[in-house]
């Protein structure tokens, strides 16, 4: 199979009718010019340039040889600029995984404001567990991801990914409306210990927050949807706790802050060590003033 490399450099030989002249426009050596048609030519067996006084002329095999390689140049000159297309197509283009609470606050916040500055951006948002969405930035599904985790914990780190604190949110408790402590502004979490409650997990923050009060929550509705949350609170059925920024958009539901020290959750991002794309700097920008 021919080298395309000496095909091109033959061609620009050939073009400009002078080996110095071709180098020039190669950015090579006269010398490494020669030796790649000299190659060229040993491989096919053929002459394919008289070289004479009178400068550089094409054999009948050269004319033939030229017609290919600027077919070659052309398709090269084509697929040179699709890939330039695609490539610009795809830095205008992102992919956000992110908990389900952070796609009803931060996120869109974040997106509307990099849209509005930029039309043409393309975005795709997924909710997903932890090690879900983890696991996307990894394979390079995702660019970026938002997660969440107890602010008292040590910060989790991610071999291979990079880790960006965006901000530490408090929680506060969700009542419904008729509950006997809906009207307070604060209220201790011991008081409704004996309620039935409903959190993403029996084992997460929710319950280690209960815990730490000095109760075993009886969680009886386990939900990661937010609507599915503001239901079962806003209909009696259940209380729970959740983050200050989701409060503010539940409604029909009182939102008391905890008394004491009320538990936190620090709100990170994670991207892979080697990203490049450019737009993951602006929407961590955007996500921690969302914050």
């Amino acid at each position: 199979m021919l080298d395309p490399r000496r095909l091109l450099t033959f061609r620009e030989v050939a073009r400009l009718g002078s080996f110095s002249r071709a180098a020039e426009e190669l950015s090579l050596t006269q010398p490494a010019v020669s030796h790649q048609i000299l190659s060229l030519e040993r491989q096919l067996g053929i002459r394919l340039i008289d070289r004479g006084p009178g400068g550089v002329g094409l054999t009948a095999a050269g004319e033939l040889l030229l017609r290919h390689a600027d077919a070659v140049s052309d398709r090269l000159r084509l697929a040179t600029e699709q890939l330039r297309a695609l490539v610009a197509e795809e830095r205008r283009h992102l992919t956000v995984g992110a908990f389900p609470s952070a796609i009803a606050t931060i996120v869109p916040e974040a997106l509307v404001r990099m849209r509005a500055a930029d039309p043409d951006l393309q975005v795709n948002v997924t909710e997903g567990t932890l090690q879900e969405l983890v696991a996307a930035v990894r394979d390079g599904t995702l660019h970026l991801a938002v997660l969440f985790q107890d602010a008292a914990a040590p910060p989790r780190d991610y071999e291979d990914l990079g880790r960006h604190d965006l901000f530490e949110e408090p929680m506060v408790a969700a009542l419904p409306p008729r509950h006997r402590l809906a009207p307070r502004s604060t209220i201790d979490l011991k008081r409704i210990a004996g309620d039935a409650w409903t959190a993403p997990s029996r084992d997460g923050l929710v319950h280690r927050t209960c815990l730490a009060a000095g109760f075993e929550p009886n969680i009886a509705f386990v939900t990661r949807d937010v609507l599915a949350i503001r239901e079962l609170v806003a209909s009696g059925l259940a209380v729970t706790l959740i983050g200050r920024l989701l409060a503010g958009r539940l409604h029909g539901i009182a939102t008391p802050a905890v008394r004491g020290d009320p538990a936190r959750r620090t709100i990170y991002a994670v991207r892979p060590n080697t990203d490049s794309h450019p737009l993951t700097d602006r929407l961590l920008a955007e996500l921690t003033s969302s914050g």
